[in-house]
Order: structure tokens, then C-alpha cells, then sequence
């Protein structure tokens, strides 16, 4: 029985898990929206929430634990800076996964973003 057993293996070692989680995470921070399979953003989901959770917090204790999950300087100050405090009066629920459906190799893929992403409306080309 997997009572109580929370952790998607996603078919690889904790060490490949946690590179691949923290490669999803920090660019979903940079891009704030990344399509994947489902399975890997539900995984991300998890952890993206919680980094949400350690920015919102903000002290150099929640700065260092979160540089330690992802690895990335840069990504995490965007994170603390820009993000967190976005959602400054949420109380949890940061991000959205909308479902695509199959692709070529029928692996159902998934867009993750952030709940408050707007996207930009494309670009009008000027006729001369």
C-alpha cells in the first residue's frame, strides 16, 4: 500500500529528481509559464509552492534554504524580489496547471504558470 507515500519517482534517482524539479522550478521563475509533461508539473507544482512560501518569508535563513533547493543565485533574488511578494496576500494555491492533452509520443503534456501571469497579446505587424 503507498499510504502516506507522497514523493512522484518520475523514474529516476533522488539526486536526477531533484536537479530535474529544480531545472523546472527556476525556469518557471524565469519565464513564469513552462509546458512539460503532467506528471513532472505536478511534481514542480509542489516545490514551486513551497519556494513561493520561503520568499514570502524572506529572511536569510528562507534565502539560503531556498539556494540550497535550486541552485541558482540569481533565480532565487528574482524569486524574493518580484514573485513572492506578489503574492504577498495569498494564503497558499500560486500555481495553475492547464492540461494539453497527448503529444507524438502520447505523453499528456501540461502548461505550469504562475495564477497571477498575464500573457502579453501578440505583436501587430505595422503595414507600411
Amino acid at each position: 500500500m503507498r499510504h502516506r507515500k507522497k514523493t512522484i519517482k518520475l523514474g529516476r534517482t533522488a539526486s536526477h529528481r531533484d536537479a530535474l524539479l529544480a531545472g523546472l522550478v527556476c525556469n518557471l521563475i524565469i519565464r513564469k509559464r513552462i509546458t512539460t509533461t503532467l506528471p513532472k508539473a505536478k511534481a514542480a507544482r509542489s516545490l514551486a509552492e513551497r519556494m513561493v512560501t520561503l520568499g514570502k518569508r524572506g529572511d536569510l535563513s528562507a534565502r539560503r534554504r531556498a539556494i540550497s533547493k535550486l541552485h541558482q543565485v540569481d533565480t532565487v533574488g528574482t524569486l524574493f524580489s518580484a514573485i513572492a511578494p506578489a503574492f504577498k496576500d495569498r494564503a497558499g494555491g500560486y500555481t495553475r496547471i492547464m492540461k494539453l492533452g497527448r503529444r507524438s509520443d502520447s505523453a499528456e503534456m501540461a502548461i505550469l504558470e504562475w495564477v497571477n501571469y498575464v500573457p502579453e497579446p501578440p505583436k501587430k505587424k505595422d503595414e507600411p
